[in-house]
């Protein structure tokens, strides 16, 4: 633990919820005015799913939609998915990848290397133990025939510039081969060497998916040749990670951190010391659900945060907002889990009110927004929420969005 307790400042649930509005961009005021803006501001957007990152900035992008403010950001008129697109696929400043626990993240293509050196990279290692483990135990692959396996693959992006999964396979027959999987168990079977190849190759920073096809909801990428970044020492890269979360999410307790970054204990606690991370006290047992706990700010951080003006969003399934932390009472009723997780603890589609889960939201098959609020919020908010609705389904138009990990009530708002 890092400091003592005595003297330090207290932080209570309110104050979170507003360095919650200004800081991921949800408050008016406080909306982005590009793609960059919105993933710097969260450090990485959840990728899993690939319609949740055009959604997670179509809800913090100013000029987004029907109903919202004019002017307010360099290229309003663009709109969240050509926006998005053009940091993906055009200028490269936005980077999908593996990272925290394992998980795709879009993020800023100069956070990239700190990622990869703190977090991917340990990943990558046991992927590639385990896929060769896999390869010896269900065939006469070896370390040798993957390694000239992923060097024709590079080779080909070189040529080609970009290829889907397919492409590759018609052009590098290695990756059409199969292997047995689960050799003597209830799983055996013969499973495909393409798309884990690719996999560790991503992980491995050579190679990063590109434009998909089809629409943006699509998940079929293409491959391209990764660009090559400095990178730092990992212990410069934990530190690095942590000081730009802190500044988007502070305060936070090691338990929030160590499950965000999917990191040991000590490696978040010495990132916290390489920042020179302050103590505070989560009040009203916010972080632990008892009690006090403590959680962490940057040293420059501890200057009391206002309140900012009323404020309503409709956020994503596997928004970075509500999957930023642990602990998350401060901001949702555990009354309201069961109908807004799945079962494997994924959140879907929240609506949100001043800082607040208050209900979830859908798109039924005719296209419109529906939501549903799970506590009374009064009248001026069901009308700002409304129009967040209104604002939402003037950018997505005619496409269909359904969450990759469905829950209850998204299912349930879905089909009626």
């Amino acid at each position: 633990m890092l400091g003592r307790m005595a003297e330090t400042r207290t932080i209570g649930a309110a104050e979170r919820r507003a360095r919650l509005g200004t800081r991921h961009r949800l408050a008016g005021s406080a909306r982005a005015g590009s793609a960059e803006e919105v993933a710097g501001a969260l450090v990485a957007l959840h990728g899993t799913d690939p319609a949740s990152v055009f959604l997670a900035v179509g809800a913090r992008l100013a000029g987004a939609g029907a109903g919202s403010p004019s002017g307010a950001g360099p290229r309003p008129e663009t709109g969240p998915v050509p926006e998005v697109e053009r940091a993906l696929y055009e200028d490269r400043s936005l980077v999908r990848m593996h990272g925290m626990r394992h998980t795709l993240f879009v993020l800023p293509a100069d956070l990239a290397p700190a990622v990869q050196v703190s977090t991917t990279r340990p990943a990558a290692v046991r992927e590639r133990a385990t896929l060769l483990k896999h390869l010896a135990s269900g065939s006469t692959f070896d370390a040798d025939w993957l390694a000239a396996t992923e060097a024709r693959v590079l080779t080909e992006l070189g040529v080609r510039g970009e290829a889907t999964g397919a492409e590759l396979g018609d052009a590098v027959p290695e990756l059409r081969s199969t292997y047995v999987y689960g050799t003597g168990t209830r799983q055996e079977g013969a499973q495909s060497v393409a798309s884990r190849v690719l996999r560790v190759l991503g992980m491995d920073g050579r190679i990063v998916r590109g434009r998909p096809q089809g629409a943006w909801t699509s998940s079929r990428f293409r491959w391209a040749l990764a660009e090559a970044r400095p990178e730092p020492d990992p212990a410069e890269a934990r530190a690095e990670l942590i000081g730009r979360w802190l500044g988007a999410g502070g305060p936070a307790t090691e338990a929030d951190l160590k499950w965000w970054t999917g990191w040991k204990v000590t490696e978040v606690r010495g990132a916290l010391a390489a920042v020179g991370a302050v103590p505070v006290t989560l009040a009203e047992g916010e972080g632990t659900g008892a009690g006090r706990a403590t959680g962490f700010v940057l040293p420059d951080d501890l200057e009391p945060v206002p309140e900012t003006e009323p404020w309503a969003a409709l956020l994503p399934a596997l928004d970075p907002t509500p999957m930023g932390w642990q602990a998350r009472d401060w901001f949702l009723d555990p009354e309201m889990r069961p109908a807004l997780y799945d079962r494997s603890g994924n959140i879907g589609p929240t609506v949100w009110w001043n800082g607040r889960i208050v209900g979830g939201w859908a798109q039924r098959l005719d296209g419109a927004i529906v939501h549903r609020l799970l506590t009374d919020v009064g009248g001026a908010a069901e009308r700002a929420i409304g129009a967040e609705a209104e604002r939402l389904a003037g950018w997505v138009g005619e496409v269909r969005v359904t969450p990759r990990f469905r829950t209850p009530l998204e299912r349930e708002l879905s089909e009626n």
